[in-house]
């Protein structure tokens, strides 16, 4: 039975829904017609079928007569008979089987007794006259149609006036008669009390409402209920002295009083009272006048960005004129940073540095995949569930106003049919509009403007103009192979062993083994891939440290293989020999700047042209260039033009499964075709960008700092830029600039004239 059963001496239909009841009540009829009732003690079980789900102290009843039973439910007359215990339990996949005892009851049946069941009898009379459920009750025709037996007195009386589950079992599992009597006065008269208590709340309330008084009616039966339950009727003093201390502004602070002034007429039960102290508990914990101190001292910033990181000079830089101009003015609202570069660089973990070095709190929003506006501008309250944004919610837990707030990955948001949240992101990052940023969610306005918003990307490309124009961008560019034996020596190699619990001085690699760990294990524009190698060589020594406590790896050189296996890159890998129709081209992708071949194959034919290589659509149309170049240079170079029309062209560019795009391969792709109709080679030697024009003009690209970074990982040292070009030079560090030779051309001759080998 779920949440009732009957008392012995009863008579009741039942009606029997659940498929397992009705097949125990089918094999009962089949089988004398007597079945075990008892109550389940989760009431939210749906199909219980252990022991423990069960009380064990139920009604045996016999089945009388059946009414009804089809597929869904049965319907049953049932007469109980004896109170008894179950003592084994039988679980069955189709019906319940239960070895049952009776229970043994006694009773004193002296004077005590008598009293008891004349007491009794009084209790349940004034009751019959309060309860109207039980109006029509006579425990004088109860005992005198048991004949005067307490026992069977006490189970009809139970049955008619205890409606609580936990009140009915504890008086069925009673053995004792008298101590029966007793709870069932106790149960009467408790109920007898709360219905006292209802109708002395009620007078009190209908004494001071007036006619047409409705609401105030029920506010004042409201209180009434909590004044008789004990209840704290505080909630509104406390909010408000909330609302005192957090120092709204005059605006925000009327929003809060007048959902205040609705919350203390609704009842605190009411869905709609915990969406509003949901609301006013965001309102109270938002920081609108929290501040924290910033350090200006230059100084120790700098000393700050230095010890966290190696190079990284004009984020440096940045930073101090930051601070420089806030020692000037007093105040500065917050600037709008964008890092851009490759991943591994170090953009992130800047701007912890940043933090650390005006003693802001540091807080980090993930952008990537973002693709619901609400996320940034939250929910309206009108929807179930509602919540701020991830702006609004960054700046309650920073609980000050003025934090370093990362927005990390923003080039990765995209857009569907929830909206743009790029979009939403315009009024974020506007230091114009930003000092009142409006959450859909709160619907009031929140000052941004204190805040030092840095973001970070991996490219400007998917980043929406608009949003563009309102970030100060900073690029950071690879790390050069000295660069990175800095960072390795400085940086990786004292994190990792920290990390993996070695202690100062067991590990001891020099500079010649960081630069062959970067050269041959490693083909990267940050350090991330470094920094696995080194855990590599760290998890090797703490292996060997366990064993050996006095044990210090002395990585050299010569036995890198043994920490780091077989060698992953080849010792400049981009020299080749010299190749008709092949070269070495030059790109730039997200993770940095990459060699790239280009291959060009002839086939008698009709003319035709293919490409593969997964090109895009500027791809393609620079081969088709380049060929149509070289169609108007046949009489420099020796070519018959007749045998354009006769020779299939065939463009691939390597790694297929890789998608590339843009105008940079033009000059490239000219060479190699130019190559493979003369026979010249192509040098091995010498790497190339540039977009190639029609008339052969050599247009400038981008990225020159990350691709001359590529070859010279690569091992090759003449690299060809377009001559517009030139003044990124300057970018190159000098270490490196010094051991390369640059061609910078003007036209598609000069690239033919260094890369052809006649």
């Amino acid at each position: 039975m779920r949440g009732n059963f009957f008392f012995p001496n009863v008579k009741a239909k039942i009606e029997v829904a659940r498929s397992l009841s009705r097949n125990t009540v089918r094999f009962a009829l089949e089988n004398g017609g007597l079945f075990f009732m008892v109550s389940q003690v989760d009431l939210a079980q749906t199909m219980p079928s252990e022991r423990s789900d069960f009380y064990e102290v139920g009604v045996v009843a016999e089945i009388i007569a059946q009414e009804k039973n089809d597929a869904e439910s049965a319907v049953i007359s049932v007469r109980t008979l004896e109170a008894a215990k179950m003592v084994k339990f039988t679980p069955s996949a189709n019906i319940l089987f239960a070895d049952v005892q009776t229970l043994d009851f006694y009773c004193k049946n002296d004077s005590e007794s008598k009293a008891l069941f004349k007491k009794t009898c009084e209790v349940a009379t004034d009751y019959a006259e309060i309860n109207k459920a039980v109006r029509k009750l006579s425990p004088q025709d109860i005992a005198k149609s048991v004949n005067a037996d307490y026992l069977a007195f006490t189970n009809v009386l139970a049955n008619e006036v205890v409606t609580r589950l936990a009140s009915r079992q504890q008086i069925l599992q009673e053995t004792d008669v008298d101590r029966r009597m007793e709870e069932l006065c106790v149960y009467m008269l408790t109920e007898m009390d709360f219905a006292s208590v209802e109708k002395r709340i009620a007078n009190r309330v209908r004494q001071q409402v007036q006619e047409g008084q409705k609401e105030y009616y029920l506010r004042e039966q409201i209180k009434a209920i909590s004044a008789e339950l004990g209840e704290d009727a505080n909630e509104k003093q406390e909010y408000l002295q909330r609302i005192k201390q957090c120092q709204m502004p005059p605006e925000v602070e009327k929003k809060a009083q007048k959902e205040l002034a609705r919350l203390s007429k609704m009842a605190s039960t009411s869905p709609d009272a915990a969406v509003i102290r949901n609301y006013l508990d965001w309102l109270c914990d938002m920081p609108w006048n929290k501040e924290t101190t910033d350090n200006k001292d230059l100084a120790r910033a700098r000393e700050i960005l230095d010890e966290d990181h190696y190079g990284l000079e004009k984020i440096k830089d940045r930073i101090v004129e930051f601070l420089a101009v806030m020692q000037l003015t007093g105040k500065l609202n917050g600037p709008i940073l964008c890092f851009v570069g490759p991943p591994g660089v170090g953009k992130t973990s800047i701007v912890k540095s940043i933090a650390r070095a005006l003693d802001r709190k540091y807080l980090r929003v993930s952008l990537g995949g973002v693709r619901d506006e609400a996320e940034i501008r939250g929910h309206r309250r009108t929807y179930v569930g509602a919540i701020p944004g991830k702006i609004v919610y960054m700046m309650r837990q920073a609980e000050c106003k003025n934090p370093v707030l990362l927005l990390d990955e923003i080039d990765k948001m995209g857009m569907d049919n929830r909206g743009d949240p790029a979009s939403a992101m315009l009024e974020v990052l506007d230091p114009e509009q930003n000092f009142s940023f409006t959450d859909h969610y709160l619907e009031v306005p929140f000052d941004l403007s204190k805040v030092l918003f840095v973001c970070t990307a991996n490219a400007t490309d998917d980043i929406p103009a608009p949003l563009l124009d309102r970030m100060e961008i900073i690029e950071l560019s690879g790390y050069t192979e000295v660069e990175k034996v800095q960072i390795a020596k400085k940086f990786l190699l004292r994190k990792n062993m920290q990390l993996h619990g070695i202690p100062e001085g067991h590990i001891v690699i020099s500079d010649e083994t960081f630069s062959k760990i970067i050269e041959r294990y490693t083909g990267e524009s940050g350090v991330r891939s470094l920094e696995r190698e080194i855990a590599a060589i760290c998890r090797k020594a703490a292996l060997r440290l366990v064993q050996d406590p006095d044990f210090v790896a002395e990585v050299t050189a010569e036995n890198l293989h043994e920490y780091l296996g077989v060698e992953k890159f080849k010792d400049e890998m981009g020299v080749t020999d010299d190749t008709v129709g092949s070269a070495r081209g030059l790109a730039w992708t997200r993770i940095g700047g990459v060699t790239l071949n280009v291959d060009a194959a002839l086939f008698d034919g009709k003319g035709e042209v293919l490409l593969t290589g997964n090109l895009g659509d500027v791809m393609k149309e620079s081969a088709r260039t380049a060929i149509s170049l070289v169609k108007s240079l046949a009489d420099d170079y020796g070519i018959d033009k007749s045998r354009f029309e006769k020779t299939d062209i065939h463009i691939h560019v390597p790694e297929g499964a890789i998608p590339k795009d843009g105008p940079s391969a033009g000059v490239t792709m000219a060479t190699v075709v130019m190559s493979a109709f003369s026979g010249i080679p192509v040098s091995g030697k010498v790497a190339m960008t540039g977009e190639i024009t029609l008339r052969g003009k050599v247009l400038p690209i981008g990225g020159v700092r990350e691709k001359v970074l590529a070859a010279y990982r690569v091992g090759i040292r003449k690299v060809i830029i377009p001559v517009d070009n030139g003044k990124d030079l300057e970018e190159i560090p000098a270490e490196i600039k010094g051991q390369m030779h640059f061609v910078l051309a003007k036209d598609i001759k000069d690239v033919y004239d260094n890369a052809l080998v006649r």
